[in-house]
């Protein structure tokens, strides 16, 4: 996999991507690219060893660009388990950006709301996650990737949250905080499902990123990441049934301000 990953860094730097030091992994809806100048994109399927997402709202395309002086790497799209693809193959894109150069990872996705005071549009801060994932570091370790152990303390980096905030605060941008929760999928959470859930500390639910979390941090990367509530998990009513398209038409609605809050926040943390 070492190989595999470095292989694949290699041929981006041949094709220009050398200069980033931020990476970003957008979420379904949330591939919105606006602020920020794009210097090339290549699609993942002619991408050497790189996975191809198959979820509608993940377009499937590796951006180099940059805000101002500094540079990223933006996967615009991600990789989940419950289509079907292994650990090593969600986090191999996580991988990659660190033999780049890359230091700090932006994660964003699309979530439902646990906590009943969060609403549909709403932007939380990831402060900490619950892993209900395969762990995506089973398996024969690498040494050249990271620990057989890493501590997983701090998984969302604090002084990143604390410019974030004041970021949200000068922009008149409203931002909670909490705690995401990770689930396979691909089904949506039942009503008993999202009561525990509550219960054991989540605020929203998911089904991605821990595992990119898990990876970067395995490689003493920073990290950062956002969720956009795109349905209410804690809607119960007879009515009530929740939607992949709803998902996705949501996370395009708060796409600018999720572009926005990263390209301040690469700025000001540079």
């Amino acid at each position: 996999m070492y190989d595999k990953c470095m292989q694949t860094a290699e041929f981006l730097k041949e094709k220009g991507f050398d200069k980033a030091t931020y990476g970003m992994i957008f979420g379904s809806g949330l591939g919105n690219i606006e602020e920020y100048e794009v210097i090339d994109k290549i699609a993942y399927a002619d991408i050497p060893n790189f996975p191809v997402s198959t979820v509608d709202g993940h377009n499937g395309f590796l951006i180099y660009g940059k805000v101002k002086d500094v540079y990223f790497i933006a996967q615009q799209g991600r990789f989940h388990y419950y289509e079907g693809y292994s650990g090593d193959e969600i986090i191999f894109g996580v991988r990659v950006m660190k033999m780049l150069g890359i230091h700090t990872l932006f994660v964003s996705n699309a979530v439902g709301g646990l906590n009943q005071t969060y609403q549909v549009g709403d932007i939380m801060i990831m402060e900490d996650h619950i892993n209900l994932l395969p762990n995506p570091l089973i398996g024969a370790n690498d040494l050249r990737f990271g620990a057989r152990f890493p501590d997983m303390t701090h998984p969302y980096d604090a002084e990143l949250v604390k410019k974030a905030t004041i970021i949200s605060a000068l922009n008149s941008m409203q931002l909670k905080k909490g705690v995401y929760l990770s689930s396979t999928g691909p089904s949506f959470e039942t009503p008993a499902e999202c009561n525990f859930f509550r219960i054991i500390g989540a605020d929203v639910v998911g089904m991605s990123t821990t595992s990119e979390t898990i990876a970067a941090r395995h490689m003493n990367m920073k990290v950062f990441g956002v969720s956009v509530i795109t349905n209410e998990a804690h809607n119960f009513a007879k009515d009530f049934m929740n939607s992949g398209k709803d998902v996705i038409e949501e996370g395009e609605k708060a796409a600018k301000k999720v572009g926005k809050l990263f390209a301040k926040l690469m700025v000001d943390a540079s």
